[in-house]
């Protein structure tokens, strides 16, 4: 079947050079050729891999101190090459390469074979010849078992990564993380300082936190055995912690409310800073995957819980309950970057806050702001639980006031650009508290800057607009019609990006209020704007979904920005979309801007704010 136009260069062209990074789990068995120091670093790394390990050399009184040590403890096999019978017939002359081919013909588990006796730098007279090191290459590539044979590249079917094992400070055992880093035999010695500056920039508790999660994923899919006949599978799992879902319901299979705790666990592992995970107990867990009462759809009414007092017992409606004397504050966080943060924002998380209720899309370098003593709650607005969450929330704020703690309710940006802040306003009120706001940096104002996009330019956009992507309970929402001058912000809608095309491009949509955007028009997707981490897809409406597609997984939160702005300072600059009859050379323009590409792809934060 042939490609259509628009699926032409439609995906990355692959550049070689490459290896292929996989992570074995399963047990197997592997064979180490040689005794000495790598030898039992190999030996090592396999053992903690839960291998069986046996190492091939001349006598054990040769060998490294530490193979020795595992050889009598029995933690590995020895084969020793000057005692080891050979059947006939003999193919090599070599007694070692003999005991290898014969070792290898009766033990058909070996899976992976690893030649340490070339190592340079050793013994001249006891380091293995290279033609004798390419019989055993050839003798595992006839067997079909890879093997890597030290200091020399060409005769190596897999390299080793540097790894680092992250291990639990507090319990002195290892984690399930690990990294490595890989130059594919170009740079041995400086993989290894690259490793090590990876991980002197992780947080300490990073590894933790892997292990919490993995109780995490643990707990929900128990859930699913425990309440379903069907259980739950990891195919069930979306590409994407972003992907909507159903709000919760009362009629919800088993399986269906594991697959959204699943989502759930996404959400926690995309969004909690590590130290908070890393802190997160049973009982914190099971309150995480909890799904207490579900919200009445469509209703705003507040569930009134009762707290304990000396006097047993007081609603919070009680008329007898003395005057609240705590506080509530409701803050806007900017964007991410914790420079974007108001005065007034920074001295209330450090000077004044006694309880953080933060929504999960505030970034980590934000809370660890907040001192150490000061209590942090992470909102559960999950996808199929903002309803139920924000209530909580809400409540929890009102309860810490009550006691008369100072309470931070903290937003990414600003909360009142669909931060809910009013109704959480309304109902601090209804409830005795006064909340001030405290004003934050608008993600919808800041996002396109940093991504070198301005919402107003003259010659460009005279006007912007902002919306949501998605309505309250996952409801589909109404997007403004095509003007050339105008820019149009919307946040919360990566997720929906099919559903906001197909309402934008459609020749006639009940969605859509105005006439439909032409095809060629500019669009970017910032996603984590101001982070380290910020990317930006560029593209047209007509090719950006597969232009996100091919980017790989991802980052939320991320926001879309549509019209001649997105393209308005890039390179020479675009001032002239407003000029009279532009509209003719719109091909030539946006093909100038994407260097005749379908869609540009452009990682990382300013650098210069890495000081800020």
């Amino acid at each position: 079947m042939p490609l259509t136009p628009a699926a032409v260069d439609a995906y990355p062209t692959p550049q070689g050079g490459a290896s292929l990074l996989l992570a074995f789990s399963a047990p197997r068995a592997v064979l180490v050729v040689g005794s000495n120091a790598l030898a039992a670093s190999r030996a090592f790394a396999a053992l903690e891999a839960d291998y069986t390990v046996t190492i091939m050399a001349h006598d054990v009184e040769d060998a490294c101190d530490e193979v020795r040590w595992r050889i009598d403890r029995g933690e590995v096999n020895f084969v020793n090459m000057d005692t080891f019978e050979i059947p006939p017939p003999c193919a090599s002359p070599d007694r070692g390469v003999q005991v290898f081919a014969s070792y290898l013909d009766s033990s058909n588990e070996t899976s992976l074979v690893f030649v340490t006796d070339t190592v340079l730098g050793g013994s001249s007279t006891a380091r293995r010849s290279r033609a004798s090191a390419a019989q055993l290459h050839s003798i595992c590539r006839a067997r079909r078992v890879p093997v890597n044979v030290t200091d020399m590249p060409d005769l190596c079917d897999f390299t080793f990564a540097s790894t680092h094992r992250f291990v639990d400070s507090k319990e002195e055992g290892k984690t399930p993380l690990q990294i490595g880093v890989v130059t594919n035999g170009q740079g041995c010695r400086l993989s290894t300082r690259i490793r090590r500056d990876i991980v002197s920039k992780l947080p300490q508790e990073v590894g933790v936190s892997v292990a919490k999660i993995g109780t995490l994923r643990r707990l929900a899919k128990e859930a699913s055995s425990a309440e379903s006949d069907e259980p739950f599978r990891e195919e069930d799992r979306t590409s994407t912690p972003n992907t909507p879902v159903p709000q919760r319901r009362e009629d919800e299979t088993a399986l269906e409310a594991t697959r959204r705790r699943m989502k759930w666990v996404s959400q926690v592992s995309e969004f909690y800073s590590y130290s908070h995970l890393a802190k997160m107990d049973r009982a914190e867990m099971e309150h995480l995957l909890g799904d207490g009462p579900v919200a009445e759809a469509g209703s705003r009414k507040a569930r009134v819980p009762s707290y304990a007092s000396g006097n047993g017992l007081v609603s919070l409606h009680n008329l007898e309950v003395p005057a609240p004397a705590g506080r509530i504050f409701l803050v806007g966080s900017g964007p991410g970057h914790p420079g974007l943060l108001t005065i007034a924002t920074r001295d209330v998380l450090t000077r004044h806050a006694d309880l953080v209720l933060t929504d999960k899309l505030v970034p980590e370098e934000v809370l660890a702001l907040i001192p150490p003593d000061v209590e942090v709650r992470v909102a559960r607005k999950f996808p199929g639980n903002a309803e139920g969450a924000q209530q909580e929330m809400m409540e929890a704020a009102v309860e810490a006031a009550q006691r008369g703690l100072t309470v931070v309710r903290l937003k990414q940006g600003d909360p009142t650009v669909y931060g809910r802040a009013g109704e959480e306003v309304l109902y601090f009120r209804a409830h005795g508290f006064e909340s001030v706001l405290i004003p934050g940096v608008s993600s919808a104002l800041a996002g396109p800057v940093f991504a070198g996009i301005p919402v107003t330019q003259r010659g460009a956009a005279e006007s912007f607009t902002v919306c949501t992507g998605v309505g309250r309970q996952g409801k589909e929402v109404t997007l403004p019609g095509y003007e050339r001058a105008r820019t149009l912000v919307v946040l919360m809608g990566v997720a929906r990006l099919t559903q906001v095309l197909d309402t934008l491009l459609s020749p006639e949509c009940a969605r859509r209020a105005g006439t439909s955007y032409p095809a060629h028009t500019p669009i970017a997707i910032i996603e984590r704007a101001s982070m380290p981490d910020q990317r930006v897809i560029a593209s047209t409406l007509v090719h950006i979904g597969a232009a996100l597609e091919s980017a790989g997984p991802q980052r939320p939160p991320g926001m879309i920005i549509i019209g001649w702005a997105v393209p308005a300072l890039w390179g020479d600059g675009e001032l002239t979309v407003l000029d009279e009859g532009a509209e003719s050379r719109d091909g030539e323009r946006v093909r100038r801007w994407l260097d005749g590409k379908r869609w540009r792809v452009t990682e990382g934060f300013i650098s210069e704010w890495a000081a800020l």
